[in-house]
């Protein structure tokens, strides 16, 4: 998905770098370690989902909504609060967003009760918005053309890995010296990066020669009205928001729950419960990718191959893991998650490469955010919260076995977009021709 991440970038960005080299390179890292800090603030909270759940004595709902708030309001605000960076300076809009997120982190780290835990999360949601678009943006604007897919691909593996991070060290922090200071570990790192950051990067060193302005930010914009024609021209567009969205359902309430799972029914302290729910979203990040480059390659010679192989991922990981949480706890139903997880956001490529497809390059960049925005509604906010709802009268068990049941409305959503597609690509393509 980083590639055509990459092609969402106007026209206009120059071939030439915009800054120098080691300076670029600088703002890079410096920019991946706030996307590390900002996973990490959201994805500690699972780490600590059982110690929060005695001492608050809190439901598995009200611990799911801990979770999705962030989502919630990452899929609300990414589109205006990009828009205000655009306008207002990406760079002071990072350091905003970093700072809020951070200090929202430490919010969490003092809260006495699920009240003000929960307004506390949802300043994480509100500060980590838009910082995916808004960092990407910022990076590809100060490189070379050639190397947009090499940056995109490394910057957004910074999602995956802060998770792994957050969950792991979160447990390992709580349980040696309480869930606060999991928390605080998390603030402390992320406020670190902050005031690094306004020191080091400045607008005005990212500017393209003889303007005030990023050159990213310099091109024209089509009107409103053309954008959102353009973003629903067609039912398998549609089909292709609806189907990832629906698919990452399932990643979602996996991260959130899977600490929680181990803790319950394999009796792991918190420690090494977080450890291992992180073992399995680093498959479930692998898997992904690797889902990717074998779609590219099963597809490359039929383009329309993608939509099957979209509906076969959905199928096969909610099989996988339908009959993993109906085996008893023990190795063999490790095993058989963890296969289900390698291919549960398998869809991620395909649904990348289907919107990217059928909607006109010149408004890539807002098709991609309206993806991400279809994710966050229908998967990453969801996700958690409803499977705490169901666990509360289910039991976390029985809420696991139906999650993956989400699949098969991603698997519809992707039939009828295959059903469609040929009509509509050719549509497109005679619009672009």
């Amino acid at each position: 998905m980083a590639a055509y991440i990459a092609q969402a970038l106007p026209e206009a960005t120059p071939a030439a770098p915009t800054a120098p080299r080691t300076y670029a390179w600088i703002v890079f890292a410096l920019t991946f370690g706030l996307l590390l800090s900002d996973y990490m603030s959201r994805q500690v909270l699972n780490a600590v989902f059982p110690v929060l759940k005695v001492e608050w004595s809190l439901s598995d709902t009200q611990l799911g909504s801990l979770s999705s708030i962030v989502a919630l309001l990452v899929g609300i605000l990414t589109f205006p609060l990009s828009v205000v960076a655009d306008r207002w300076g990406r760079v002071r809009s990072v350091t905003l967003m970093a700072g809020l997120w951070s200090l929202a982190t430490l919010g969490c780290a003092i809260s006495a009760s699920y009240n003000e835990m929960f307004i506390a999360r949802f300043c994480v949601g509100v500060g980590e918005a838009a910082y995916g678009s808004v960092g990407i943006a910022l990076i590809l604007s100060i490189f070379p053309a050639h190397l947009r897919s090499t940056l995109s691909s490394a910057f957004m593996a910074g999602g995956p890995v802060g998770s792994v991070v957050g969950m792991a060290f979160g447990g390992v922090i709580a349980a040696k010296f309480g869930w606060r200071w999991s928390f605080g570990a998390m603030a402390a790192f992320g406020l670190m990066l902050v005031v690094l950051y306004a020191l080091i990067v400045r607008e005005s060193r990212l500017c393209a020669p003889g303007t005030t302005r990023p050159v990213a930010q310099s091109a024209a914009r089509p009107g409103l009205k053309s954008i959102f024609s353009g973003l629903f021209s067609s039912v398998s567009v549609i089909a292709a928001y609806v189907g990832s969205g629906l698919q990452l359902f399932i990643m979602a309430a996996m991260l959130a729950w899977l600490p929680s799972f181990l803790n319950r029914y394999y009796e792991l302290p918190t420690d090494k419960a977080g450890v291992g729910a992180a073992v399995f979203i680093l498959i479930g990040a692998i898997g992904m990718v690797v889902c990717g480059i074998v779609t590219d390659r099963l597809s490359r010679k039929a383009p329309e191959r993608k939509w099957t192989i979209a509906m076969t991922y959905s199928l096969g990981s909610a099989s996988l893991l339908l009959i993993a949480f109906q085996l008893p706890p023990g190795p063999a139903q490790l095993a058989v998650i963890g296969a289900g997880m390698a291919m549960v956001a398998g869809t991620t490529g395909p649904a990348g490469a289907m919107v990217a497809n059928l909607i006109h390059p010149s408004i890539h960049a807002t098709a991609f955010a309206t993806l991400t925005l279809a994710n966050n509604l229908l998967g990453l906010a969801p996700g958690p919260f409803v499977t705490g709802f169901i666990a509360d009268r289910m039991g976390l068990m029985g809420a696991m076995q139906l999650v993956p049941l989400v699949a098969l409305g991603a698997t519809a959503a992707f039939a009828i977009g295959k059903r469609r597609y040929a009509e509509d690509l050719k549509r497109i393509e005679a619009m672009q021709g």
